[in-house]
């Protein structure tokens, strides 16, 4: 396997532990913790794991203030989805993520000069018509958010588009840096939000906290293999193909949550994300030139 399809593996894998996560972190809500809050607790033992491993990096971070913008673009992806896929149906919160491919092409042209030719205009309109048949019930005029969690679902797949811009901008920083700026930034970003929020976010007993360390404690080490997957993926392929092979955590995601009976699966919900899943497949066919 060449170097492309390796970082193509890479991607899938963290697609894979993204796909899944839902289920640790509702598990840590029906023991009483908010998602910001078990976002904070587990990217915070990883972020203290990071420097007992490497105590240069958080002055590392400092000296490379251009970092803090992967922070807070990671915090907020992080955030935002934890959150969405907590509260909300599973397999509407990871499609309405995935407009994220639209917003990686709007940022790798702005970021990067990665001017879209036609062929990736027309995979980008595929998602777009698949989101909108999700966002559009029957009665309602327009495709519009009807709840929070589709808010965050798609402000957390636009900072997601953006968190891969900047991985692939500053690929020349090394990977554990970055690693530690995207943890780093989920910490505090979700601790300043749950702080916001109140002391309720977090449960009052001793027993929910022991109840929670053994998800947390997989949800940490399955988040930080994700994340050097991710690390390895993205500095290595252009940002519209790390945009569209994340699709595949839709995949995971779907299949995960009916399994569980933790979604349904409506016709409109099912075209869409064909539409969605079909831009995924398109980005690795392209037309032949007559």
């Amino acid at each position: 396997m060449d170097e492309r399809g390796r970082a193509a593996a890479a991607l899938l894998f963290n697609a894979l532990v993204w796909g899944l996560s839902w289920l640790p972190f509702r598990t840590l809500y029906e023991r009483g913790w908010h998602p910001l809050a078990a976002t904070a607790l587990v990217y915070g033992a990883i972020v203290a794991g990071l420097l007992i491993w490497r105590p240069g990096l958080l002055a590392g971070l400092v000296r490379n203030r251009s970092l803090g913008w992967l922070a807070l673009a990671s915090g907020l992806t992080n955030a935002c989805f934890n959150w969405a896929v907590t509260v909300g149906d599973v397999v509407r919160v990871v499609l309405l993520f995935y407009l994220m491919p639209a917003w990686s092409i709007l940022f790798a042209w702005w970021l990067l000069g990665e001017r879209p030719d036609r062929w990736a205009l027309a995979r980008l309109l595929l998602a777009l018509a698949g989101v909108v048949l999700v966002l559009k019930p029957p009665e309602a005029p327009w495709p519009l958010p009807s709840s929070l969690s589709d808010v965050l679902a798609i402000l957390g797949g636009a900072s997601f588009a953006l968190t891969n811009v900047l991985l692939l901008r500053w690929r020349s920083q090394p990977d554990d840096l970055r690693a530690f700026s995207m943890f780093f930034g989920g910490t505090l970003v979700a601790a300043l939000s749950a702080a916001a929020l109140g002391s309720a976010v977090v449960p009052a007993s001793f027993e929910g906290v022991r109840a929670a360390a053994p998800w947390a404690l997989a949800l940490g080490l399955g988040l930080l293999a994700g994340n050097a997957a991710l690390q390895y993926g993205a500095a290595r392929l252009p940002a519209q193909a790390t945009a569209l092979i994340m699709l595949s955590e839709v995949v995971f995601a779907s299949a995960s949550a009916l399994w569980l009976h933790a979604a349904a699966w409506e016709a409109r919900t099912l075209l869409g994300g064909a539409l969605v899943l079909a831009a995924a497949v398109a980005a690795w066919v392209r037309p032949r030139a007559v």
